[in-house]
């Protein structure tokens, strides 16, 4: 079966879920067709923001549960999954509290006469998320398509079908009519078919390139609309004035945190050479003191990652790359116990003729680059097939801010590690895929933006 929970940490098999009938897919999708053409998504957006706001109450009535469940599936700490779902009702809330605004006409200054944007729903949506923040990617596209009125069919990646069922419940709870968000357990192949029907008008997917690669090109094909958040190899620059500690201390949480298989989660240290070894000698102290634990214990940082497969796919990335002449400062191997665990690492000395100079380590490994100067800094950190996000850490801001305009990403945050706040569009560039979820801009992106013109008398 596609579908089933295998705990990470026990490596042992929980339970399993059959694919849903194309029966049951088909009668899904035209009670969500039907309610998109209903007053649910056509009339007054207040009963839909009540729903948005009775989901963050729920979201956090249910945070132990959720966050339990996602250690079970795929061994995010608790302590991380509690963080997790606070963020996701603070998501549902953000949504609640601002969409009326945000989705007010605009005007548009034009010499025919008076005009304005409206903006509408378009249709049922298709959202194709990944395991790694199995609450957090739902509740990203679910929260601002209730606000507008577009109905969601969503495939949750196949290791976390307890965390799917347990959200669709709590949509229901929250007093979402039936098509409002429907979870489907169902094959790559249907999803293609999926997005050939009409009644489909738009797609978001969470995940791989290879996966974002084939949704994108059907939806493509078939003249709608997608949205894509995929890979990213992550810049975390540490300028010659940056604060030693801090850099350090962030750059270790960063790195290990949901056991590094974090998309916008820091990767390629790039170092400025007078500080280079007084960091990369704390930083490595600091990984190599990492603790592994049980994820379903409080006070554990690293846990094991999601899969066998994906460990042994990040085992095979760290071999070939040393094959290749990386240096190991620390770890670089699975660790020996039970559990999907792989020791923090740090590598160096990664040259661009190393095929893990244009990889991204999907878990807890670190990739140190030592340069000289700021132009090195950018042309570094932009030869890369990436472009989610970055950091930057320096005392000198206005510097910063420079190299935060010449870096070719999504996002920069400087003095802090790149994350995710509802009102913050999320994003990037290259192939880390198009489009922006969350803030005013995720809200709109699957909308009719109708223009309204009244001629001049």
């Amino acid at each position: 079966m596609a579908y089933r929970t295998l705990n990470p940490f026990t490596e042992q098999i929980i339970l399993e879920f059959a694919d849903h009938t194309d029966g049951e897919i088909e009668a899904a999708l035209a009670k969500a067709d039907a309610l998109y053409h209903s007053i649910w998504s056509k009339g007054d957006i207040a009963p839909r923001l009540a729903v948005l706001d009775r989901l963050s109450a729920l979201l956090t009535e249910n945070r132990e549960r959720l966050a339990c469940t996602m250690a079970l599936e795929m061994g995010k700490p608790v302590a991380q999954g509690q963080k997790e779902v606070d963020l996701c009702a603070s998501i549902a809330r953000f949504y609640a509290m601002n969409s009326a605004v945000l989705l007010q006409p605009e005007p548009v200054a034009n010499d025919v006469g008076e005009g304005w944007i409206e903006f509408h729903p378009i249709g049922v949506l298709l959202a194709v998320e990944a395991w790694n923040f199995p609450i957090y990617q739902l509740t990203r596209v679910v929260a601002p398509a209730i606000a507008v009125g577009n109905p969601v069919m969503f495939k949750h990646a196949g290791i976390v079908p307890q965390c799917a069922a347990i959200f669709e419940d709590i949509i229901r709870q929250a007093g979402a009519p039936d098509g409002a968000v429907t979870n489907l357990y169902a094959s790559s192949s249907k999803i293609s078919e999926l997005l050939a029907d009409v009644r489909i008008q738009g797609v978001a997917l969470t995940g791989s390139e290879g996966a974002g690669s084939k949704v994108g090109a059907r939806a493509s094909e078939m003249l709608k609309k997608s949205t894509l958040e995929l890979g990213g190899s992550d810049v975390f620059v540490v300028l010659d004035d940056a604060g030693i500690a801090k850099a350090v201390s962030a750059g270790i949480s960063t790195r290990i945190a949901n056991a590094g298989q974090v998309c916008i989660g820091a990767k390629r240290f790039i170092v400025q050479r007078a500080v280079a070894d007084t960091f990369i000698e704390a930083f490595v102290a600091g990984m190599k003191s990492v603790p592994m634990g049980d994820p379903m214990a409080q006070e554990t940082l690293l846990g094991p990652l999601s899969s066998q497969d994906a460990l042994v796919g990040l085992s095979h990335q760290v071999d070939e790359a040393v094959r290749n002449g990386a240096q190991v400062l620390t770890g670089g191997k699975r660790a020996d116990r039970t559990g999907f665990f792989y020791e923090p690492t740090v590598l160096a000395g990664i040259t661009k003729d190393n095929p893990a100079y244009y990889q991204e380590f999907f878990g807890p490994v670190a990739s140190i680059f030592v340069v000289d100067d700021d132009d090195a800094v950018v042309e570094l950190a932009n030869d890369s097939l990436f472009g989610l996000g970055g950091s930057i850490f320096s005392t000198d801001i206005k510097r910063a801010r420079l190299l935060a305009s010449r870096i070719e990403t999504g996002m920069v945050f400087i003095n802090t590690p790149t994350t995710s706040r509802p009102e913050l569009p999320f994003g990037g560039i290259k192939r880390s895929g198009h489009g922006r979820e969350l803030g005013d801009a995720g809200l709109k992106e699957f909308v009719n933006r109708k223009l309204v013109v009244v001629g001049k008398d």
